[in-house]
């Protein structure tokens, strides 16, 4: 019997309000990581429950802030597990549809790697290896989105300029 073929890094983009955790907050975080909490949308649910994995890398965008853009590099570093935010009446992320025995909303944990320099959207549009991203086109507000290998590489030589 073989041993089944290795998982295939998967590349996401994953947008977070710089004032609820920036990529500075994540890197000061114990472990650099942090859990990615209050997801309330059912595909980007279901991208999290359905295909990242552990390892998978992760492009941390900040969002709904004067300056949005790529901000980080960092990996999933988790499985799923319920996000406890849904559950508490105080949070803006709670759910009273949800029930811990039948949680609707998930998270996993996500660990900052290393802060980039800023890559704005204007940049990242300028970018014709990037003219496809999901995070560009119109009516796209999912927070998070798949990025195909070569828009992956394509950052990462836009982060080192």
């Amino acid at each position: 019997m073989t041993a089944p073929a290795p998982h295939a890094p998967r590349y996401w983009l994953m947008k977070s309000e710089p004032d609820e955790c920036s990529i500075d907050d994540a890197l000061a975080a114990p472990g650099a990581t942090v859990p990615w909490t209050g997801v309330r949308n059912y595909q980007a649910r279901n991208f999290m429950r359905d295909a990242m994995q552990v390892g998978d890398g992760v492009l941390f965008y900040h969002s709904s802030c004067p300056e949005p853009g790529i901000a980080g590099i960092a990996r999933v570093a988790s499985g799923t597990r319920p996000d406890p935010t849904q559950f508490d009446p105080g949070s803006p992320y709670h759910d009273p549809k949800s029930s811990p025995g039948q949680p609707r909303w998930l998270l996993l944990d996500v660990q900052a790697l290393r802060k980039t320099r800023l890559i704005g959207l204007p940049e990242l549009r300028a970018t014709p290896a990037l003219a496809d991203m999901r995070v560009l086109q119109r009516g796209n507000r999912l927070s998070i989105t798949p990025v195909e290998p070569h828009e992956w590489e394509a950052v990462l030589a836009l982060s080192n300029r």
